[in-house]
């Protein structure tokens, strides 16, 4: 079986999602290319609806018999681009042994290994008894918009592994808790002829960022995670209405808004992030009884952020479907990996907590990416790392799912 892991197939894959843009939001035309992909190839698949004309695809691997069923999520949707790219971030180029494209780093490189280790298993001949299914979902960057409507729909597996960009030496079982927060302060706007009788939201929410950045969070602080809580202030937009209208830069601003993101411990929760964050600001009014600010937690959908928050995750190790993959990834690797905490990974949140607050016993496997760097922007993903991903994920599924019959070949 791992002798029909291609290099060339699975850049191929993760090469024609590369050129299909997918940022959060905006998932629809990959997803409907996904569908036929799949469709094309005999997979069963449920084109689903996750908002108003907004969708993802699930396909499914039909199992001959009664065996278990496995999940492989990866979300399709990726973060904007930041300037200063060499090359067409959509035109997806080889160098050196990399692959290079928009969101290979997280996380088309991961979809791309899941889609490549189903269709190693599909065209081998090999029939499972159990399901194989492929959550190709929609706004995990907004928290897991794609994965809870998927749940919400009543799909459910035996077992998951989301395959975010951890890196194939690890087994990855711990990430922190995520909320985001967007932050507004009011103020009252006149023409700058007349200033003297303007509050300016802006001039407030200078005063706001130093107070909002001291917050002392209630938590208990863990040694193996130190620089828990993380609280960043991402964007900052300041103008005229609730819109933050921008075409009136002569009258002083009465809105200004940061959108905030907090990574939390798990003895914390999205409520207490909240109250402890209230409880900061609050001492603004103390000082000053009119300074006048609002707080929406998950941000509002104008703000194209966070749309559903994410607990903090740790799954015990004596797991199956850990175990399982450390035996494959220990096979593949020809060494032990790394299993648990996966720093400064770990700090991040993804889909897992949903699958396993959902009751699905899942883990964190995938092909790791290339952080961008001034000096090269663009995104990036070793090949190798992917082919190694995908004949890990493909054992997985062998193991999980179960082989029907005889086995053409070496498995």
């Amino acid at each position: 079986m791992l002798d029909r892991v291609s290099a060339g197939s699975i850049v191929s894959i993760a090469s024609d999602i590369v050129r299909i843009p997918s940022f959060k939001t905006e998932e629809t035309a990959l997803a409907m290319w996904l569908a036929e992909f799949f469709s094309s190839k005999g997979y069963e698949v449920d084109l689903q609806e996750v908002e108003e004309g907004r969708y993802q695809t699930i396909a499914r691997l039909k199992g001959v018999g009664d065996g278990r069923s496995l999940m492989f999520n990866g979300h399709i949707d990726i973060d904007p681009l930041a300037r200063g790219w060499k090359g067409d971030p959509f035109a997806p180029r080889v160098s050196d042994g990399y692959l290079f494209g928009a969101g290979l780093e997280n996380m088309k490189g991961g979809v791309a290994s899941m889609i490549a280790a189903a269709e190693c298993i599909r065209t081998s001949g090999v029939q499972l008894r159990g399901d194989l299914v492929l959550a190709c979902v929609a706004g995990e960057l907004q928290g897991g918009v794609g994965t809870v409507h998927m749940l919400q729909s009543g799909l459910r597996t035996d077992m998951a592994v989301v395959t975010e960009p951890m890196g194939t030496q690890n087994v990855t079982l711990v990430h922190s808790g995520w909320s985001q927060l967007a932050i507004s302060t009011i103020g009252f706007s006149t023409h700058v002829t007349v200033k003297d009788g303007a509050v300016d939201a802006i001039a407030m929410m200078r005063r706001l960022i130093p107070v909002l950045e001291a917050t002392e969070f209630t938590c208990d602080r863990r040694a193996d995670m130190p620089a828990l809580p993380i609280l960043t202030v991402g964007a900052i937009i300041g103008g005229r209405g609730e819109e933050h209208d921008l075409k009136g830069p002569n009258f002083v601003s009465d809105y200004c808004t940061i959108l905030v993101d907090v990574r939390f411990l798990p003895d914390q929760t999205p409520q207490t992030v909240y109250d402890d964050i209230v409880r900061s600001l609050n001492r603004l009014r103390e000082d000053d009884p009119s300074f006048e600010f609002e707080i929406e937690q998950p941000p509002g959908p104008r703000y194209r952020a966070q749309r559903v928050q994410m607990p903090a995750l740790q799954v015990p190790e004596s797991e199956e479907i850990v175990q399982t993959v450390i035996r494959h990834a220990r096979e593949v690797l020809g060494r032990e990996p790394t299993v648990g905490l996966n720093l400064p990974l770990s700090y991040g949140g993804d889909d897992t907590c949903h699958l396993w607050e959902a009751g699905i016993p899942c883990l964190l496997y995938g092909p790791g990416g290339v952080e961008p760097t001034p000096e090269l922007p663009d995104h990036s993903i070793e090949i190798e790392e992917m082919v190694r991903a995908t004949k890990v994920l493909a054992l997985t599924a062998l193991d999980v799912c179960d082989i029907a019959g005889s086995t053409p070949g070496d498995l």
